[in-house]
C-alpha cells in the first residue's frame, strides 16, 4: 500500500456502517490482492458504490499476507469495518511446480490474516475460495451446490480447502465473523495470460498484428462455468452485505461451456481467417473435465443475478488484448 495514502485514510474517522449497502450508505472495506486481476474490478465496484476502499498488496507496497504482525498493524491503523480477502497464489497449474509455496500462501496466508482481523476486531471477512475444491466430477453430480463432496486434486485445489476450513474454524471457534466464496472460472478485461481465454484472445490479437494464420491452445474438451468478472465482483459486494457467517457460496453462471466453444466464439470475432492449432505442450497435468454450479444460494441470499453474457465478456476481453499488444512490440 502506498504509505501516504495509508497515513491520509488512516486519519479519517472510521465509519461505522458495516451492515449498510443495501441501504446505499459508505461502507470502509479493506481489500487484499487489490493489485491483481479481480482486485482492480472490485476496488474500482465498490468505489463506484460509494464505498471507502482501503486497497493493499504486495505490489503497491503492503505487508506480506504471512506477516500476522504486519496485517495486525494495518487493520488496527486503518480499522476496516470488512475484509475482501482475494490475495494468494491463483496459478492452478503452476502448483504442481511450487505446492509448498502455493500452500503458504492460500492456507498459511489465510491463517495469518484471520487472525489479524480478529485482533483489529474487523466485524467481516469475505474469503475468496475456488471452484476446484469440487474437483473432478460425474456429470450426474452436476449442477455442483455447496454441499458437494470436496475432491481436490491439484495443490492449489487442496490449498483452498484448507483456507476454507480456517475460516470455517475462525467463525466456530473464536467467533469471527467469516463468510466463504466459492468462485467458479471468471473473465474480462485485464486478466493474466496464464488463464486459457485471455491467452488466446491475447494470441489472437498478436495475429492481426502480425498477419500471422494460425494460433495455438491447450486441450479444448474441458467444460468450464464462466462468469464475468464484473458480475463475480458484483455478487462479492452483496455477500458482505447479505450473506450468512459461516455460510459458503457459489458465485457462478450456472451454465457451462467448453474451451473448444471459447476459442471458436474468440476466432469468429478476429479481423482475419485463423485456424487453431492444438499444443499437447499448453495441456496441465490433470485438467477437471467439468465443472458447472448451482447459484442459488447466492440468489437466495442477495438477489444476485449474472448479467453480463459470454459474448459479451469475450468481445471486451478481445478489444483489451489488442490495446495490450498495441504496445508491445511486434515480432521480428
Amino acid at each position: 500500500m502506498d504509505g501516504d495514502r495509508h497515513r491520509a485514510v488512516s486519519g479519517r474517522r472510521p465509519i461505522r456502517t458495516y451492515d449498510s449497502p443495501r441501504e446505499g450508505r459508505i461502507v470502509k472495506v479493506l481489500v487484499t490482492g487489490a493489485g491483481g486481476f479481480v482486485g482492480h474490478h472490485l476496488v474500482a465496484h465498490l468505489e463506484a458504490e460509494g464505498d471507502e476502499v482501503i486497497p493493499t498488496d504486495r505490489s503497491l507496497g503492503g505487508p506480506d499476507l504471512n506477516d500476522g504482525d504486519a496485517l495486525t498493524a494495518l487493520f488496527i491503523d486503518v480499522a476496516p469495518e470488512a475484509i475482501y480477502h482475494l490475495a494468494g497464489d491463483a496459478d492452478v497449474g503452476g502448483s504442481w511446480n511450487h505446492p509448498g509455496a502455493t500452500f503458504r500462501n492460500n492456507a498459511n496466508g489465510t491463517l495469518a490474516l484471520l487472525e489479524a482481523a480478529r485482533a483489529a476486531k474487523v466485524r467481516r471477512v469475505l474469503s475468496i475460495s475456488s471452484a476446484d475444491v469440487y474437483g473432478k466430477v460425474r456429470p450426474d453430480e452436476l449442477p455442483l451446490t455447496e454441499s458437494s463432496p470436496l475432491r481436490p486434486t491439484s495443490p492449489y485445489a487442496a490449498s483452498k480447502v484448507a483456507a476454507e476450513y480456517l475460516g470455517l474454524q475462525a467463525h466456530l471457534g473464536h467467533g469471527l465473523d467469516v463468510i466463504g466464496v466459492r468462485a467458479f472460472n471468471h473473465i474480462g478485461p485485464g486478466q493474466s495470460t496464464n488463464f486459457v481465454a485471455p491467452a488466446v484472445a491475447c494470441r489472437i490479437a498478436e495475429a492481426e498484428r502480425d498477419e500471422t494464420d494460425e494460433i495455438s491452445a491447450g486441450n479444448l474438451t474441458p467444460r468450464r462455468d464462466i462468469t464475468d468478472v464484473r458480475d463475480v465482483v458484483r455478487a462479492y459486494r452483496l455477500l458482505v452485505a447479505g450473506g450468512s457467517a459461516g455460510e459458503i457460496y457459489n458465485v457462478c453462471s450456472g451454465r457451462d461451456v467448453s474451451i473448444g466453444e471459447l476459442c471458436a466464439t474468440l476466432l469468429s470475432l478476429s479481423s482475419r481467417p485463423l485456424t487453431l492449432v492444438t499444443d499437447p505442450e499448453m495441456q496441465r497435468a490433470v485438467d477437471l473435465p467439468i465443472l458447472r454450479g448451482d447459484h442459488g444460494k447466492l440468489t437466495a441470499a442477495t438477489g444476485w443475478l449474472p448479467e453480463i453474457s459470454i459474448d459479451t465478456s469475450l468481445s471486451d476481453l478481445l478489444v483489451d488484448c489488442r490495446e495490450r499488444i498495441e504496445v508491445a512490440p511486434a515480432r521480428a
